[in-house]
């Protein structure tokens, strides 16, 4: 009976073609090494919770959101790295490769130094209690920790976008695990021999991830991927316009991105206070399994899509999506199904510490499916680099939902806010939707094939 099984599994990863047969591997690997993350980031939450406080728990999250969002701006390169290494390694350009690689490496270095320097300068001149509606611990020497943490991130992630370049994002959540793991030991110990302090925390849960990193990049570019690995002599800054001419729109789609995803815990933090950030990431971090599971069977179909449009391999592409839309489904039907049993997992997982409201985990389900459904067609636009269209949705929801999220909270409470970003998505996914139907049935014209 076991060697049928083995039998049949050896030959589900052998069939299809060659792009498919990677894209399973890496889908098997990473969930196998993603269920641990989900499990220890589960744990996590209420040991780090238990560290220091619920509301130093939100006034964490809020400000760590704030300045995460300097990662976005990388001008668009990495994902215009993405695509040109893509491009590049299914032509077999490697000395061409190295030198977006290093060019990458070499503009956002300058990049997180500037920003960096600014960032100090300015620092005591924030008000960061007003800002965060709390006074919890030294806020000023925080956001400077944190954000020097992120502006090494900003360099040392590079490594990921390499990795799914190469088609294998496996790697990436390797990396990530060992991250965390790192992380629950370290704030373990903490427990154990310290009093609660927000500087540790921050500490830990910024920069331990980044010095995995930063180790993994010298591990990948010194053995498999020594053929791209960076190099000074390399450095070309002319080539910097081909990665920032897709780069650039990548870049104002980030910052489209950024509004629309990440800035929920300041509305939540100015209406109804970091505690209830809190409440609110309890169940975005129980529905985001749900999306983390999702978004890694796409991840190996970015640069597969890439791949496949840069060789003209329309049928792979077309058979692709129409089985990641039918993946869709079964994602969303689980996701009802965590909804029903929300306050149950809540209960069994923080002891009762923490309440959240069903209308919340209600909100927050509509977010997942519409989530869901809108990366599933950015993942084949960003790939074949149609994202002209996203440009303009993306901008659309810059104006529109913050305040959409504040008028929206006023009248339905903290489930309000994420009620905003699934109108949002709404319109998003019907614009791209028809988006995609027109580039696959080679119909699309004008904008649409932008």
């Amino acid at each position: 009976m076991l060697t049928n099984i083995k039998t049949r599994f050896e030959n589900y990863f052998s069939r299809g073609h060659e792009r498919t047969i990677k894209a399973k591997k890496n889908i098997a690997i990473t969930f196998f090494l993603k269920g641990f993350s989900i499990v220890i980031g589960l744990v996590l939450v209420p040991m780090t919770i238990n560290y220091v406080n619920a509301t130093q728990y939100g006034v964490w999250l809020t400000l760590s959101s704030i300045i995460s969002w300097f990662n976005y701006f990388d001008l668009g390169l990495g994902n215009g790295l993405k695509n040109k290494l893509a491009e590049t390694n299914a032509l077999e350009q490697h000395d061409k490769s190295v030198i977006y690689v290093s060019t990458t490496y070499a503009i956002l270095i300058i990049i997180s130094a500037s920003v960096f320097v600014i960032f100090l300068i300015t620092n005591h001149f924030i008000n960061w209690a007003r800002i965060l509606n709390s006074s919890a611990g030294d806020l000023s020497k925080l956001s400077l920790i944190i954000f020097g943490c992120f502006c090494v991130q900003f360099v040392t992630q590079i490594i990921n976008t390499v990795l799914t370049a190469f088609h294998k994002p496996s790697k990436v959540s390797l990396i990530n695990l060992i991250g965390q793991i790192v992380v629950v030991i370290v704030i373990y110990i903490l427990t154990r021999n310290t009093t609660g302090s927000l500087i540790n925390l921050a500490i830990v849960l910024a920069g331990i991830p980044v010095l995995v990193q930063f180790f993994a990049s010298i591990w990948y570019y010194g053995t498999e991927y020594r053929v791209v690995a960076p190099r000074f002599s390399a450095i070309d800054f002319s080539q910097a316009g081909d990665l920032l001419k897709l780069g650039g729109i990548f870049f104002i789609i980030q910052i489209g991105a950024l509004i629309l995803f990440q800035t929920d815990n300041i509305v939540i933090t100015q209406l109804f206070g970091p505690k209830q950030v809190t409440v609110f990431n309890i169940a975005y971090k129980f529905f985001s399994v749900n999306i983390m599971a999702f978004t890694l069977i796409l991840g190996p179909f970015w640069s597969a899509y890439t791949d496949a449009y840069t060789k003209n391999d329309f049928d792979w592409i077309r058979n692709s999506l129409k089985k990641t839309q039918q993946i869709w489904v079964v994602f969303s039907i689980v996701s009802i199904f965590m909804l029903i049993c929300s306050s149950y997992v809540y209960r069994l997982w923080l002891s009762g510490a923490i309440q959240v409201p069903f209308s919340i985990s209600f909100a927050m389900m509509l977010y997942t499916i519409g989530y869901n459904f809108i990366f599933l067609l950015c993942y084949l636009l960003n790939g074949i680099g149609k994202i002209r269209i996203q440009l303009y949705v993306y901008l659309f929801s810059i104006f529109v939902n913050i305040p959409l999220a504040i008028f929206l909270g006023r009248f339905f409470g903290v489930a309000g806010v994420t009620l905003s970003n699934v109108v949002i998505f709404i319109i998003m996914g019907f614009i791209l939707f028809i988006q995609s139907r027109k580039v696959l049935n080679n119909s699309a014209v004008g904008i649409w094939n932008k």
